[in-house]
């Protein structure tokens, strides 16, 4: 029996991110940029005002002063200081404008500033005047002006490769001038369920026939992974229809997942075809649940292609350890695993001996304390271990070590968190 890492391992080696691609960067976000983007001109391109006020030479305002006490109590006069306006200067203006000493022009958030100009007054300041302005406190050179390039510079990388692509990434991308960038594509995963007990979920199942929750199930957790999914369904157990199946996805997909390939005379179908096409290898991992699953590399391209019980809730969970890793890694992610936590337990768990446990629970979070807890949902095994209900409910997966068997109530084990649901 082979170890859950040493499985991993193999897994992981298969990864093959797809080609980098260029992209609009409003369908960049959240891929990873891989490309230096390095910026050619300034940012701002022009000094402009970062409020609204007054543009001002700021010694046309020294000494300005509000009625206010002195620090021995005593009354200060106003130092009054009033100046004509000029105008207004709004953002997007293109003419040049020229500021004369002893005089102010209104100005807007974003408007270039006139020549000689060095501070906006804030509005805030002043009276507000149209025609002349009275000034209630001075400004020093700089206030509340943005200059050419205090954000960027031409020459500096303004998205790294390795970073992924955000909100603020796509407006810098924008505020440089970049309409398309390049990025780590989404890997394509194509996801199928065999098996003649499969109806689909808009037929009602007759005697011997269940709906097909897998296919369904496996394609959201591959969106989830961030994958971009094609959900082939329920695909005939005749050779030469699921060959033909096989092939046309293994040509557009840089992962494959079967459901329903391994246990039973039809998972042996299922792996005679595909042995046509590729290895793949049906092997006991030490884990539980989902210990019997299938692992091989299929056609020209050696795609990774996974065999997956046909229990949902096994098929999940090797999804979660063996097949989101991949996809990550597929996306240039560094860190392709869960985050991990301790968390004490509220109760005792059982876990099944030589397997390492991947146990759904419910992670809380002592309100005190800060600590987190963890309640395990169902049974490690038996008839509780194949209930959808409980891994819906689960919002994380208890990692217990294949050398455990008992975990007492109190102990801390290790957690991985899942997705946070809306």
């Amino acid at each position: 029996m082979r170890s859950v890492e040493e499985q991993q391992a193999r897994v992981a080696a298969a990864a093959v991110a797809p080609r980098p691609v260029r992209v609009a960067i409003a369908e960049a976000q959240g891929l990873m940029c891989a490309e230096e983007v390095v910026a050619e001109r300034p940012m701002p391109a022009f000094d402009q005002a970062a409020i609204d006020g007054y543009a001002v030479r700021s010694v046309d305002v020294l000494g300005a002063e509000a009625i206010g006490d002195t620090s021995d109590g005593s009354q200060r006069e106003e130092a009054v200081v009033t100046l004509p306006v000029l105008g207004v200067i709004e953002a997007g203006a293109r003419t040049p404008t020229r500021l004369q000493p002893k005089l102010a022009t209104r100005i807007q958030t974003g408007a270039p500033m006139p020549t000689l100009a060095d501070a906006v007054l804030p509005l805030r300041w002043t009276d507000g005047g149209n025609t002349r302005v009275r000034v209630l406190r001075g400004v020093r050179p700089g206030d509340y002006v943005r200059r050419v390039g205090d954000d960027v510079q031409p020459g500096d990388v303004a998205v790294r490769a390795g970073t992924v692509v955000g909100a603020a990434q796509v407006g810098l991308l924008a505020a440089v001038g970049r309409d398309r960038v390049l990025v780590h594509p989404r890997p394509r995963l194509s996801v199928m369920a065999v098996g003649g007990e499969l109806v689909d979920v808009n037929r009602t199942p007759g005697n011997g026939q269940v709906y097909d929750v897998d296919s369904y199930a496996l394609a959201a957790a591959g969106r989830d992974a961030g994958a971009e999914v094609n959900r082939v369904g329920i695909v005939s157990n005749d050779p030469k229809k699921l060959r033909e199946v096989v092939e046309g996805q293994l040509n557009r997909s840089e992962v494959v997942v079967i459901a329903g390939g391994v246990g039973g005379a039809a998972a042996d179908e299922v792996r005679a075809v595909l042995s046509e096409l590729g290895d793949v290898e049906v092997a006991r991992i030490a884990m539980h649940p989902g210990s019997v699953q299938g692992f091989g590399q299929l056609g020209p391209e050696g795609v990774p292609t996974f065999l997956l019980p046909t229990n949902p809730v096994s098929a999940l969970v090797v999804f979660e350890v063996m097949i989101r890793p991949l996809i990550r890694l597929s996306l240039g992610k560094r860190e392709p695993m869960r985050r991990m936590v301790r968390a004490r337990t509220l109760g005792p768990i059982s876990s099944m001996p030589g397997r390492k446990g991947f146990l759904r629970g419910q992670l809380m979070r002592d309100e005190e304390t800060g600590e987190f807890l963890v309640q395990v949902l169902g049974s490690s095994g038996g008839s509780s271990s194949h209930l959808l209900a409980t891994l819906a409910e689960a919002n994380c997966l208890v990692v217990v070590p294949e050398e455990v068997e008992q975990v007492g109530a109190g102990e801390l084990v290790d957690v991985a968190f899942l997705a946070q649901r809306g």
